[in-house]
């Protein structure tokens, strides 16, 4: 069975959105963005809500743009290798390959996708993360944490669920952000 992952990056201080500018540096860092590369090439399956399926969709046509650096290209090549599940009830069409619309987050078909997956599925996005952590669909975290405190938008994690995980695996990289993965116990 496949596990289900969540992973964004992250303020200092637990945000995944900010409500103003950005989360602060260190991903895009070259080292990162190779190391974020290497993590996600076996994912086979992106579960999206359409807001973060707007902004990943980017990667459809990123090796188009002249002089990418090779990161870039591998990254939007394993993006584009990818299925991709897009949960919106505003969203009419796609513009990626491998991407089918859903309307609803249904927890039972999302167990029913890891049971039959070969590779592993994540989820992203603040929101739709939010459901499947309810639902207890949630196998790992990855956050990827970056050198600024923003003082408010979006958590990483929703309010009102309380988890108990066990850190698996982290890394500091040069840029100042930090790696950790959890696990659920």
């Amino acid at each position: 069975m496949a596990k289900l992952i969540y992973s964004m990056i992250t303020s200092l201080d637990g945000y995944a959105e900010a409500v103003e500018g950005d989360l602060g540096t260190g991903a895009e860092d070259q080292e990162v963005h190779t190391f974020v590369n290497d993590l996600f090439r076996p994912v086979g399956t992106y579960l999206y809500g359409r807001r973060m399926y707007e902004t990943m969709v980017y990667w459809e046509t990123a090796h188009t743009e002249p002089e990418q650096p090779p990161h870039i290209l591998q990254y939007a090549r394993d993006w584009q290798a990818a299925e991709k599940v897009v949960y919106s009830t505003t969203l009419e069409s796609v513009s990626s390959a491998k991407t089918r619309i859903e309307r609803a987050f249904d927890p039972d078909a999302v167990r029913r996708l890891k049971a039959e997956a070969d590779h592993d599925l994540t989820v992203d996005g603040p929101n739709l993360a939010a459901q499947a952590i309810a639902a207890g669909l949630v196998d790992e975290y990855h956050l990827f944490i970056t050198t600024s405190v923003v003082g408010g938008g979006k958590r990483f994690f929703p309010d009102g669920v309380r988890l108990d995980l066990e850190l698996v695996e982290e890394r500091a990289f040069d840029s100042g952000l930090i790696y950790a993965r959890y696990r659920t116990r």
